[in-house]
């Protein structure tokens, strides 16, 4: 393979970019996600249209180079770690967006387009994109659609997916495809769009997203309800839902969350209570409904207040922190499992459990809207043995969510991290087809190899 032909590419495409400079492959080598093995990428190319893509996946489809893509690299499973022999195909200069229909309620958008950016052009049409990862200030719409990616409003408005309407997408040999519709409503042939939302660059490269906006709520509410344990915080959650209300938000912190929280950021949440229930409902039924959670949370014991619309922001942007950054002196691992909302008390009684006997210090972030939990486990980096408890601990707390009829990832996705529980969760006959549906795609294996689903064993 001769990157000299790929720098020749830009004479063809004079916007494209090509970069194989040492510092900038080592800062475009991994995403945020663990890193299983570091291996450095032969180059970085950034594109600014779709032809700029096209030429460069004929080029490696002709090299048998793999291909990475990469938004803003603030995954956290390693879906946009370098492979070998790889170029990584950044896309985080497409970002533009290319329409915004406040009548047929949508919004075509380029892969790089920020979703924070996305929300405030809609919000002049009175209009919201609904997904709202806690990265929703640096993520792009691009790579929220190739895992998925979920966020704090999905207890109502559902994920990713839920919002995708249409796709265009370069195969692994250049070829330009739409997929899907503008319509709301549509299921003429297999739906390819659903296929691509979630497969983490392994089926093709996104380069237009159709997504369906949602009207801007009238009204908000927040709710914050403190309780002196999170097994009763948790059960909160189901006496909500028994009551029939519906949340557009509803985020769930343990007292060791909370207290990084004050920790980092001077609030005083620990005081208040153990666990913490944030629930947000909107639209004209906001104040009603809000109502009915306070009577409901009062009931089971929790500390219930409506915040004022400054703190109630505060509130809401403490949790999009609260998984937090990294301590030099502790050793963390943590994950995004989801369990049936009937199961969420069970788990975190047997995370609790998971944590005094392997001796691992436990902190707990949820949407619990729709029973996807954040556990994190640490230890002290001077632990000696920290390091095995905590692989443990992590194991366990897999395999208890998948007898509970849970999964490994709500909406991080597999990426390179995850992929050696995907067995446990999957049959050997699905992971055969999966693999077989990614050569039809990409029969010679190009596209992000070793994410999302294991190789051939053969």
């Amino acid at each position: 393979m001769s990157l000299d032909a790929l720098h020749d590419l830009t004479l063809t495409g004079p916007n494209l970019l090509v970069e194989t400079a040492p510092e900038v492959l080592a800062a475009y080598a991994t995403d945020q996600g663990p890193v299983l093995a570091y291996i450095e990428p032969l180059a970085v190319v950034w594109p600014t249209s779709v032809a700029d893509v096209q030429l460069v996946l004929r080029w490696a489809s002709a090299t048998g180079t793999a291909v990475v893509p990469r938004g803003a690299g603030t995954g956290v499973s390693g879906g946009a770690h370098a492979t070998g022999g790889c170029i990584i195909l950044c896309l985080d200069r497409m970002n533009r967006i290319l329409e915004i229909n406040a009548q047929d309620e949508v919004a075509v958008v380029e892969p790089g387009m920020i979703n924070a950016d996305l929300n405030a052009a809609a919000a002049a049409h009175g209009l919201m994109y609904a997904p709202d990862p806690a990265s929703y200030l640096t993520s792009t719409i691009g790579g929220n659609v190739a895992t998925n990616a979920g966020g704090l409003r999905c207890a109502k408005y559902g994920v990713t997916r839920d919002s995708v309407l249409a796709l265009d997408v370069v195969l692994a040999d250049g070829t330009l495809i739409s997929t899907g519709r503008r319509t709301f409503k549509g299921v003429a042939g297999y739906d390819l769009t659903s296929l691509f939302t979630g497969s983490e660059g392994t089926l093709g490269i996104i380069v237009g997203i159709t997504v369906r906006l949602r009207y801007l709520p009238v009204e908000i509410r927040t709710i914050a309800a403190f309780f002196p344990d999170f097994p009763t915080a948790a059960a909160g959650v189901l006496a909500v839902g028994a009551a029939r209300v519906q949340p557009a938000i509803m985020e769930l912190l343990d007292g060791a969350t909370l207290t990084a929280l004050d920790e980092a950021h001077g609030s005083d949440l620990r005081a208040r209570g153990d666990a913490l229930l944030l629930i947000q409902t909107d639209g004209f039924g906001a104040g009603a409904e809000a109502d009915v959670v306070r009577s409901v949370l009062s009931e089971l014991g929790g500390t219930v207040s409506t915040e004022g619309a400054a703190e109630a922001e505060r509130l809401v942007e403490l949790r999009r922190h609260s998984r937090g950054d990294a301590v030099p002196d502790q050793l963390r691992v943590g994950e995004d499992v989801a369990v049936p909302r009937s199961a969420l008390v069970r788990y975190v009684a047997e995370l609790e459990r998971m944590a005094r006997q392997y001796r691992v210090n436990l902190k707990v972030v949820a949407h619990a809207g729709d029973g996807n939990l954040h556990p994190t486990f640490w230890v002290q980096a001077a632990d000696n043995g920290g390091r095995e408890r905590l692989d443990a601990a992590l194991d366990e707390s897999i395999a208890v969510a998948l007898t509970m009829g849970g999964t490994i990832t709500g909406e991080h996705g597999v990426g390179q991290f995850k992929l050696h529980w995907l067995p446990q969760e999957q049959r050997a006959e699905v992971l055969e087809l999966q693999r077989r549906v990614k050569a039809v795609f990409d029969p010679a294996g190009i596209l992000n190899p070793g994410k999302a689903i294991p190789g051939d064993p053969h």
